[in-house]
Protein backbone atom coordinates (compact mmCIF):
# COMPACT_ATOMS: atom_id res chain seq x y z
CA UNK A 1 0.00 0.00 0.00
CA UNK A 2 1.15 3.63 -0.78
CA UNK A 3 2.36 6.19 1.41
CA UNK A 4 0.38 9.22 1.20
CA UNK A 5 1.59 12.81 1.43
CA UNK A 6 -1.26 15.46 3.01
CA UNK A 7 -0.13 17.97 -0.08
CA UNK A 8 -1.62 18.12 -3.67
CA UNK A 9 -3.80 19.51 -6.05
CA UNK A 10 -5.62 18.35 -8.98
CA UNK A 11 -8.29 20.21 -11.00
CA UNK A 12 -11.06 19.44 -13.48
CA UNK A 13 -13.50 20.78 -16.08
CA UNK A 14 -16.85 18.99 -17.07
CA UNK A 15 -19.63 20.05 -19.29
CA UNK A 16 -23.24 19.14 -18.36
CA UNK A 17 -26.05 18.44 -20.84
CA UNK A 18 -28.89 21.12 -20.11
CA UNK A 19 -32.61 19.42 -19.98
CA UNK A 20 -34.64 19.63 -23.75
CA UNK A 21 -37.05 22.52 -24.18
CA UNK A 22 -35.86 24.79 -21.71
CA UNK A 23 -34.28 28.16 -22.37
CA UNK A 24 -31.22 27.66 -21.26
CA UNK A 25 -27.68 26.82 -22.99
CA UNK A 26 -26.77 23.65 -24.91
CA UNK A 27 -24.18 23.03 -21.89
CA UNK A 28 -23.32 23.61 -18.85
CA UNK A 29 -19.36 23.91 -17.98
CA UNK A 30 -18.61 23.12 -14.68
CA UNK A 31 -15.34 23.45 -13.06
CA UNK A 32 -13.42 21.57 -9.92
CA UNK A 33 -10.30 22.61 -7.32
CA UNK A 34 -8.94 20.39 -5.25
CA UNK A 35 -6.04 21.77 -3.03
CA UNK A 36 -4.56 19.78 -0.04
CA UNK A 37 -1.70 20.85 2.82
CA UNK A 38 -0.83 19.03 5.84
CA UNK A 39 -3.39 19.11 8.95
CA UNK A 40 -3.68 17.33 11.85
CA UNK A 41 -7.20 16.31 11.04
CA UNK A 42 -9.76 16.41 7.85
CA UNK A 43 -10.26 20.19 7.97
CA UNK A 44 -12.78 20.54 5.00
CA UNK A 45 -13.26 23.98 3.34
CA UNK A 46 -16.24 23.90 0.65
CA UNK A 47 -16.24 26.94 -1.55
CA UNK A 48 -19.53 26.89 -3.80
CA UNK A 49 -22.04 28.72 -5.88
CA UNK A 50 -25.42 29.67 -4.38
CA UNK A 51 -26.97 27.00 -7.15
CA UNK A 52 -25.17 24.00 -5.96
CA UNK A 53 -25.67 24.58 -2.42
CA UNK A 54 -28.06 21.50 -2.21
CA UNK A 55 -25.13 19.20 -3.07
CA UNK A 56 -22.90 20.31 -0.14
CA UNK A 57 -23.97 17.04 2.01
CA UNK A 58 -23.16 14.66 -1.02
CA UNK A 59 -19.80 16.53 -1.43
CA UNK A 60 -18.84 16.32 2.57
CA UNK A 61 -19.57 12.82 2.12
CA UNK A 62 -17.54 11.72 -0.62
CA UNK A 63 -14.32 14.08 0.40
CA UNK A 64 -14.29 12.10 3.97
CA UNK A 65 -15.18 8.63 2.56
CA UNK A 66 -11.60 9.27 0.53
CA UNK A 67 -9.41 11.31 2.22
CA UNK A 68 -8.81 11.06 6.34
CA UNK A 69 -6.06 13.98 7.19
CA UNK A 70 -5.50 17.38 5.77
CA UNK A 71 -6.62 20.67 5.21
CA UNK A 72 -8.43 20.30 2.24
CA UNK A 73 -10.22 23.65 -0.12
CA UNK A 74 -12.81 21.92 -2.90
CA UNK A 75 -13.71 25.42 -4.56
CA UNK A 76 -16.54 24.81 -7.53
CA UNK A 77 -17.74 27.51 -9.74
CA UNK A 78 -20.09 26.94 -13.24
CA UNK A 79 -20.78 28.49 -16.19
CA UNK A 80 -24.39 28.12 -17.56
CA UNK A 81 -23.04 28.11 -20.75
CA UNK A 82 -20.51 25.85 -22.62
CA UNK A 83 -18.55 29.30 -23.34
CA UNK A 84 -18.83 29.46 -27.09
CA UNK A 85 -22.47 29.77 -27.06
CA UNK A 86 -24.62 32.75 -26.74
CA UNK A 87 -27.95 32.68 -24.93
CA UNK A 88 -30.52 34.49 -26.73
CA UNK A 89 -33.25 35.60 -24.17
CA UNK A 90 -37.16 34.29 -25.35
CA UNK A 91 -40.05 36.65 -26.08
CA UNK A 92 -41.36 36.53 -23.28
CA UNK A 93 -37.92 37.57 -21.03
CA UNK A 94 -37.80 40.40 -23.36
CA UNK A 95 -41.18 41.39 -22.64
CA UNK A 96 -40.54 41.54 -19.33
CA UNK A 97 -37.41 43.32 -19.53
CA UNK A 98 -38.84 45.72 -21.78
CA UNK A 99 -41.46 46.12 -19.69
CA UNK A 100 -39.19 46.78 -16.21
CA UNK A 101 -37.05 49.67 -18.24
CA UNK A 102 -40.39 51.39 -18.84
CA UNK A 103 -41.23 51.49 -15.69
CA UNK A 104 -37.29 52.84 -14.73
CA UNK A 105 -37.36 55.60 -17.52
CA UNK A 106 -40.84 56.58 -16.41
CA UNK A 107 -39.30 57.69 -13.02
CA UNK A 108 -35.81 58.37 -13.99
CA UNK A 109 -36.01 59.23 -17.72
CA UNK A 110 -32.78 60.67 -17.64
CA UNK A 111 -31.50 57.03 -17.56
CA UNK A 112 -29.90 55.40 -20.58
CA UNK A 113 -31.65 52.63 -22.59
CA UNK A 114 -30.51 48.77 -23.22
CA UNK A 115 -28.11 48.42 -24.68
CA UNK A 116 -27.86 44.57 -26.59
CA UNK A 117 -24.70 43.81 -24.98
CA UNK A 118 -26.47 44.64 -21.38
CA UNK A 119 -29.39 42.79 -22.27
CA UNK A 120 -27.01 39.30 -24.05
CA UNK A 121 -25.17 39.87 -20.74
CA UNK A 122 -28.13 39.93 -18.32
CA UNK A 123 -29.33 36.82 -20.22
CA UNK A 124 -26.68 34.81 -19.60
CA UNK A 125 -27.13 35.53 -15.88
CA UNK A 126 -30.09 34.27 -16.17
CA UNK A 127 -29.56 30.96 -17.33
CA UNK A 128 -30.22 28.15 -14.98
CA UNK A 129 -28.18 24.98 -14.06
CA UNK A 130 -29.58 21.80 -15.88
CA UNK A 131 -31.45 19.72 -13.06
CA UNK A 132 -28.61 17.09 -13.09
CA UNK A 133 -26.13 19.16 -12.23
CA UNK A 134 -25.99 18.07 -8.79
CA UNK A 135 -25.24 14.09 -9.83
CA UNK A 136 -22.84 15.46 -12.95
CA UNK A 137 -20.66 17.84 -10.12
CA UNK A 138 -19.85 14.51 -7.75
CA UNK A 139 -19.37 12.43 -10.75
CA UNK A 140 -16.42 15.08 -11.34
CA UNK A 141 -15.16 15.95 -7.70
CA UNK A 142 -14.13 11.90 -7.67
CA UNK A 143 -12.55 12.35 -10.64
CA UNK A 144 -10.62 15.00 -9.37
CA UNK A 145 -9.81 13.36 -5.95
CA UNK A 146 -8.87 10.18 -8.00
CA UNK A 147 -6.22 12.76 -9.25
CA UNK A 148 -5.53 14.41 -6.10
CA UNK A 149 -4.63 10.82 -4.78
CA UNK A 150 -2.54 10.05 -7.59
CA UNK A 151 -0.89 13.05 -6.46
CA UNK A 152 -0.74 12.67 -2.89
CA UNK A 153 0.82 8.99 -3.82
CA UNK A 154 3.75 10.96 -5.71
CA UNK A 155 4.59 13.23 -3.10
CA UNK A 156 4.68 10.40 -0.46
CA UNK A 157 6.54 8.21 -2.38
CA UNK A 158 9.53 11.07 -2.43
CA UNK A 159 8.79 11.49 0.87
CA UNK A 160 9.74 7.63 1.57
CA UNK A 161 12.58 7.08 -0.06
CA UNK A 162 13.57 10.56 1.84
CA UNK A 163 12.63 8.62 5.27
CA UNK A 164 14.41 5.46 3.96
CA UNK A 165 17.57 7.48 3.33
CA UNK A 166 17.72 9.07 6.98
CA UNK A 167 17.00 5.94 8.76
CA UNK A 168 20.23 4.31 6.76
CA UNK A 169 22.04 7.04 7.68
CA UNK A 170 21.40 7.36 11.26
CA UNK A 171 22.08 3.31 11.67
CA UNK A 172 25.44 4.33 10.17
CA UNK A 173 25.71 6.59 13.02
CA UNK A 174 24.68 4.24 15.68
CA UNK A 175 27.38 1.85 14.56
CA UNK A 176 30.06 4.32 14.64
CA UNK A 177 28.93 5.36 18.07
CA UNK A 178 28.81 1.52 19.54
CA UNK A 179 32.85 0.80 19.89
CA UNK A 180 33.04 4.61 21.14
CA UNK A 181 31.74 3.86 24.74
CA UNK A 182 34.46 1.05 25.31
CA UNK A 183 37.25 3.07 24.08
CA UNK A 184 36.17 6.06 26.65
CA UNK A 185 35.63 3.66 29.48
CA UNK A 186 39.09 1.78 28.40
CA UNK A 187 40.94 5.77 28.70
CA UNK A 188 38.99 6.16 31.66
CA UNK A 189 40.36 3.27 33.68
CA UNK A 190 44.02 3.79 32.37
CA UNK A 191 43.24 7.74 33.60
CA UNK A 192 42.15 6.05 36.96
CA UNK A 193 45.26 3.43 36.66
CA UNK A 194 47.42 5.94 36.24
CA UNK A 195 46.11 8.39 39.33
CA UNK A 196 46.84 4.89 41.33
CA UNK A 197 50.57 4.92 40.49
CA UNK A 198 50.67 8.52 40.98
CA UNK A 199 49.31 7.82 44.81
CA UNK A 200 51.20 4.80 45.42
CA UNK A 201 54.41 6.65 45.34
CA UNK A 202 52.73 8.51 48.60
CA UNK A 203 53.61 5.53 51.68
CA UNK A 204 50.79 7.06 53.48
CA UNK A 205 48.16 5.30 51.52
CA UNK A 206 47.36 1.37 51.83
CA UNK A 207 47.75 0.21 48.36
CA UNK A 208 44.97 -2.33 48.07
CA UNK A 209 42.61 0.25 49.39
CA UNK A 210 43.73 2.85 46.51
CA UNK A 211 43.34 -0.16 43.83
CA UNK A 212 39.74 -0.82 44.86
CA UNK A 213 38.83 2.70 44.98
CA UNK A 214 40.08 3.24 41.44
CA UNK A 215 38.50 -0.02 40.36
CA UNK A 216 35.17 1.07 41.64
CA UNK A 217 35.15 4.55 40.26
CA UNK A 218 36.15 3.08 36.86
CA UNK A 219 32.48 0.31 37.45
CA UNK A 220 30.74 3.65 37.98
CA UNK A 221 32.06 5.64 35.30
CA UNK A 222 31.28 2.69 32.64
CA UNK A 223 27.87 2.69 34.00
CA UNK A 224 27.42 6.30 33.73
CA UNK A 225 28.27 6.69 30.03
CA UNK A 226 27.01 3.03 28.95
CA UNK A 227 24.25 3.97 25.92
CA UNK A 228 24.09 0.59 24.72
CA UNK A 229 20.26 0.72 25.79
CA UNK A 230 19.50 3.88 24.02
CA UNK A 231 21.29 2.16 20.87
CA UNK A 232 19.08 -0.77 21.13
CA UNK A 233 16.28 1.24 21.60
CA UNK A 234 16.81 3.18 18.64
CA UNK A 235 17.88 0.37 15.84
CA UNK A 236 14.09 -0.98 17.33
CA UNK A 237 12.71 2.62 16.67
CA UNK A 238 14.30 2.50 12.99
CA UNK A 239 12.81 -0.97 12.57
CA UNK A 240 9.58 0.05 13.29
CA UNK A 241 9.93 3.33 11.58
CA UNK A 242 10.56 1.16 7.98
CA UNK A 243 7.96 -1.55 8.39
CA UNK A 244 5.33 1.09 8.61
CA UNK A 245 7.11 2.52 5.55
CA UNK A 246 6.68 -0.63 3.51
CA UNK A 247 3.56 -1.28 5.38
CA UNK A 248 1.95 2.13 3.89
CA UNK A 249 -1.43 3.70 4.31
CA UNK A 250 -2.51 5.92 7.37
CA UNK A 251 1.01 6.10 9.31
CA UNK A 252 1.81 9.68 9.93
CA UNK A 253 0.98 10.32 13.49
CA UNK A 254 2.09 6.68 14.52
CA UNK A 255 5.49 8.14 12.09
CA UNK A 256 5.16 11.53 14.34
CA UNK A 257 5.85 9.34 17.88
CA UNK A 258 8.84 7.33 17.00
CA UNK A 259 10.11 10.49 15.83
CA UNK A 260 9.58 12.06 18.95
CA UNK A 261 11.33 8.96 20.40
CA UNK A 262 14.31 8.66 18.62
CA UNK A 263 14.67 12.56 19.38
CA UNK A 264 15.01 11.58 22.97
CA UNK A 265 17.30 8.81 22.61
CA UNK A 266 19.93 11.31 20.80
CA UNK A 267 18.87 13.35 23.40
CA UNK A 268 20.31 10.82 26.34
CA UNK A 269 23.01 10.00 23.78
CA UNK A 270 24.51 12.83 23.76
CA UNK A 271 23.81 13.95 27.50
CA UNK A 272 26.11 10.55 28.13
CA UNK A 273 29.02 11.29 25.57
CA UNK A 274 32.18 10.46 26.99
CA UNK A 275 33.87 12.47 24.18
CA UNK A 276 33.59 14.80 21.83
CA UNK A 277 33.82 12.42 18.81
CA UNK A 278 30.06 10.70 20.53
CA UNK A 279 28.81 14.32 21.44
CA UNK A 280 29.30 14.94 17.19
CA UNK A 281 27.36 12.01 16.64
CA UNK A 282 24.86 12.57 18.84
CA UNK A 283 23.86 16.40 16.83
CA UNK A 284 24.28 14.63 13.65
CA UNK A 285 21.88 12.22 14.81
CA UNK A 286 19.24 15.00 15.88
CA UNK A 287 19.73 17.30 12.63
CA UNK A 288 18.18 13.73 10.51
CA UNK A 289 15.51 13.27 13.02
CA UNK A 290 14.84 16.79 12.75
CA UNK A 291 14.62 16.27 9.20
CA UNK A 292 12.57 13.19 9.60
CA UNK A 293 10.27 15.54 11.79
CA UNK A 294 9.45 17.62 9.38
CA UNK A 295 8.68 15.67 6.78
CA UNK A 296 6.74 13.43 8.51
CA UNK A 297 4.28 15.77 9.22
CA UNK A 298 3.49 15.85 5.73
CA UNK A 299 2.09 12.35 6.04
CA UNK A 300 -1.53 11.55 6.01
Amino acid sequence: MAVYSMTGYAALAGAVEAESGTAAAATAALRVEVRAVNGRFLDLTLRLPDELRAAEPALRECVSARVRRGKLELRVSFDATDGTTVRVPSAAELQRLATAQEQVRAWLPQAAPLSVAEVLQWAQRGASLPANAAEALLALVRRALDELQQARAREGERLALMLHDRVHRLRTLAAQAEPLVPQAVAQQRERYLQRLHEALADARVDAATLQERALAEAAAYALRIDVAEELTRLHSHLDEIERLLHQGGEVGKRLDFLIQELHREANTLGSKAANLELTRLSVDMKVLIEQMREQVQNLE
